[in-house]
This record gives structure tokens, C-alpha cells and sequence, in this order.
């Protein structure tokens, strides 16, 4: 039963992740948020870096990423979400949860921003297999990770019957 849960709550939350007002005022400016928090970053270490909506630019070589859908870490907190929504835990560890996935696969996902900026700059090639390979297998893999983390932070389930009312027999 959980697994079913699981997949309607993970085909419910890519359905809503595709309609165009979600789109138009949850994603893209979300997206656009990420690559202003990698340029902020890049910032401390080179000036020339620039972020434009979801595009992060170097000024003085023209070398530019485009953070487009599925780099921004919203597929793979989709998953996560999914992944502890249908885990039986109370809410307040789910909540929890849902907290400690976003930052712990949102700060992977920066670096992962960060070093295809400039692994673009210097080697293309290496880029593209990094883009494609590389990053997308270890932000799925920081989801798993965080998901199994949090599922052994879980208080053990007690199997003891409830008590009886007070003042009366079981029956």
C-alpha cells in the first residue's frame, strides 16, 4: 500500500509541477532564485559573475549556463516528498524531513550549479557528460540518502496495545 501511495503522490506532485501557473509563478522564480544564490556565491570569489532570471553568465568571458528545468532540484524534492508523504511517520518528522531534503538537496544542487559554470569554461565536453550523468545520478542519490538518513531518525514504532480505559475492563 505504501508504494501505491507513493506513486500517487509522486504522479499528483509532477502533474501540478507542469501546470503553467505553477509554472509561471512557483518554479521559474524559484529557479531564478537558485541562480542568484550561485552567483552571490561565485560573487565572493570572482566579480565578474552575473545572474539574469536562470541564467548565470561570467561578464567578461560571455560563458553562461542556463539553469533550465530538472537542474533547479525540483524533480528530485518531488521524489523526497513523495518518498516521506507516504512513509507512516507523524507530521512533525515529516515536516522535519521535508525541511532537511530541501536544504540538503537544494546546497548539492548549488554546488552542482556552481561546478558546471565552470567546468562549461573550461572543457565543454566535460561539461555535457557532468551535465548529463554525473549531476543528475548524485541529486537523486543525495535524495535517497537524505530519505534513508531520515527514515532511521524515526522513533521506533511501539507494537504495546493501547491501554484501557481508565476505570474499565478490556473486552
Amino acid at each position: 500500500m505504501p508504494l501505491l501511495v507513493f506513486m500517487a503522490i509522486l504522479l499528483a506532485l509532477f502533474v501540478i509541477e507542469l501546470v503553467e501557473p505553477v509554472q509561471v509563478w512557483v518554479i521559474q522564480p524559484f529557479t531564478a532564485a537558485v541562480a542568484k544564490v550561485s552567483a552571490v556565491i561565485l560573487q565572493t570569489f570572482d566579480s565578474s559573475v552575473h545572474a539574469q532570471g536562470i541564467v548565470l553568465s561570467n561578464i567578461k568571458t560571455g560563458a553562461a549556463v542556463s539553469i533550465q528545468p530538472g537542474c533547479n532540484g525540483v524533480e528530485a524534492m518531488i521524489v523526497v516528498i513523495a518518498a516521506i508523504a507516504a512513509t507512516s511517520a507523524p507530521w512533525k518528522y515529516k515536516l522535519i524531513g521535508f525541511a532537511v531534503s530541501f536544504l540538503a538537496i537544494q546546497a548539492l544542487n548549488t554546488l552542482r550549479i556552481i561546478s558546471l559554470f565552470y567546468l562549461l569554461q573550461w572543457n565543454p565536453v566535460w561539461f555535457e557528460w557532468a551535465h548529463l550523468y554525473l549531476w543528475q545520478a548524485l541529486i537523486m542519490l543525495d535524495g535517497l540518502i537524505v530519505y534513508l538518513l531520515w527514515l532511521r531518525l524515526l522513533p521506533a514504532p511501539t507494537d504495546e496495545p493501547p491501554s484501557a480505559p481508565a476505570g474499565g475492563a478490556m473486552p
